[in-house]
């Protein structure tokens, strides 16, 4: 197997940015003394079957030079390659990622930028099934209940007595949305990262006109190629919001940086 690994890093972290006072990525949060990107990266570095790996980086000339002057120098160390991303959608960042993945791989992996948790034996069992199947990719099944929700929130809102004489509306307290239908969820999985596939299999699957997805798997599937499902990890958790980095931490072992402020640190 000669495996090449793609990590899309071109997202501005929006949901994440917006729940901070001083918004920043989350790919460079502290996690256990190194960014996150970094994290994510070493669960790849020391493997004899990946012999590439690529992070895709923003596309916006300003933050691609941000983005490579906080993190080129420490990923070379680590032997990764570094492109440019898409402008607007991770679709687009993988298909300028795949464009520099040699010829020669047999197998392309791709994992989000922002999933350094994922345990070493949930990489061993997917790249395992991938040397049987053509398309593998991890899940969890799904224990809660899932309802379909409105995408019209309902207004929950507290108004002060000052705000009243000024007629402001007041401050929303929660956000609300009103429940449309409950979706039986028998067979129903989570789908996590990294995804592997036969790297012919994937150009294939991006040579197609509509890439509009919600994961690289999903292009497979419109060629009507079987995609297998192996068990993934709810250890394996993406960092969306900064409650998830807390969890990461506490996954890996690692305490919350002192001193000075994360983002300053790398």
């Amino acid at each position: 197997m000669n495996l090449a690994v793609i990590i899309p890093a071109a997202g501005t972290s929006s949901r994440y940015a917006t729940s901070l006072e001083a918004p920043r990525s989350k790919l460079d949060e502290d996690l256990g003394g190194r960014p996150v990107l970094h994290r994510t990266v070493e669960l790849f570095t020391n493997r004899d079957d990946v012999r590439t790996i690529i992070v895709a980086g923003p596309a916006d000339p300003v933050a691609a030079a941000e983005f490579k002057n906080r993190h080129a120098d420490k990923l070379g160390l680590l032997g990764v390659k570094l492109c440019v991303g898409g402008k607007t959608h991770r679709y687009e960042t993988v298909a300028n990622a795949l464009a520099q993945v040699p010829e020669d791989a047999t197998h392309v992996a791709i994992h989000d930028a922002a999933r350094p948790c994922a345990p070493m034996e949930l990489i061993d069992r997917l790249f395992e099934a991938a040397r049987k199947h053509p398309a593998v990719v991890p899940a969890i099944d799904a224990t809660d209940t899932l309802k379909r929700v409105a995408d019209e929130e309902v207004v929950d809102a507290e108004v002060d007595p000052l705000d009243r004489i000024l007629g402001v509306a007041g401050k929303p307290n929660t956000r609300l949305r009103r429940v449309e239908s409950t979706i039986e969820r028998t067979r129903l999985v989570a789908v996590q990262t990294p995804q592997v596939f036969h790297a012919q299999l994937l150009r294939r699957a991006y040579a197609q006109p509509d890439l509009a997805s919600t994961d690289d798997a999903q292009l497979v599937e419109r060629l009507g190629e079987p995609v297998v499902v192996v068990e993934g990890d709810p250890r394996n958790l993406k960092i969306t919001r900064p409650l998830d980095l807390s969890l990461a931490r506490s996954i890996l072992g690692f305490h919350g940086p002192e001193g000075r402020a994360t983002h300053k640190r790398f």
